[in-house]
């Protein structure tokens, strides 16, 4: 008995001691791996808020990146307007050259109409000619047109002349008939010059009727000499100018 517990005994406190040893170690360890689970915690706590970071960071290139786009429609929408709108300054700036090129000729016609009007005072009568009508007839003759022939060949002496085609009648027809005969007179005129090569621009006609103040309508010798169209020939005196 004594035997047995002399061998019990020791081997229960090496138990205890080995027991002891080991929950030392355990602990130790536990020690040991705390500080080194903190660290792998925020390892991956860091991990995580790295990879948010770089979430944040992806999105904010992506927005950046659609603006870059963006901004880069915008610029070209701009240049495209800034083309057009030169377009339109160099539209415009050719609208006011032609305008400014019209305006110069719109001048110089202007001038030599002022020219001209200053030069009436400097046309002299040359030539008179009566061309007569039968009662209300508006036809030339033949020797009615002679007499025209003869003015027509005169024309030839000068440069710078004005022809001034003056229609009458008698008093027998109403006013509105008489002017409209006078007018229809001085056009058979008018015709016949212009047939035979006188410019139009050079004839001036005129439809008086019968409201000429000199007219005299008391006989028929009056009356025929009412039925009749005047023709007045002018030519530039260049002295008279200078």
């Amino acid at each position: 008995m004594n035997i047995l517990k002399w061998t019990v005994i020791p081997a229960v406190i090496g138990l205890a001691l080995v027991s002891q040893g080991c929950l030392a170690t355990k602990k130790n360890v536990q020690q040991q791996i705390q500080p080194v689970q903190t660290q792998v915690n925020q390892v991956q706590k860091q991990a995580a808020e790295n990879k948010q970071a770089i979430g944040d960071l992806d999105r904010q290139v992506a927005s950046v990146d659609e603006k870059a786009v963006e901004a880069g429609k915008r610029a070209q929408e701009a240049a495209e307007a800034a083309q057009r709108a030169s377009e339109a300054a160099a539209h415009a700036n050719d609208t006011a050259n032609q305008a400014g090129q019209r305006a110069d000729a719109a001048k110089a016609s202007a001038d030599q109409v002022n020219a001209k009007l200053d030069n009436l005072d400097s046309y002299q009568l040359q030539n008179t000619q009566k061309v007569y009508f039968a009662l209300g007839k508006s036809n030339l003759t033949k020797d009615e047109e002679a007499k025209l022939d003869q003015t027509i060949q005169s024309l030839a002496g000068y440069k710078f002349y004005a022809i001034e085609v003056e229609g009458f009648t008698d008093h027998s027809g109403g006013k509105d008939y008489n002017l409209a005969l006078s007018q229809r007179r001085a056009d058979a005129v008018l015709r016949y010059l212009t047939l035979h090569d006188v410019p139009l621009r050079k004839i001036h006609v005129v439809g008086v009727g019968s409201e000429d103040p000199k007219a005299v309508n008391k006989t028929r010798a009056d009356r025929k000499e009412n039925r009749r169209v005047d023709l007045r020939v002018y030519s530039l005196d260049l002295a008279a100018k200078n």
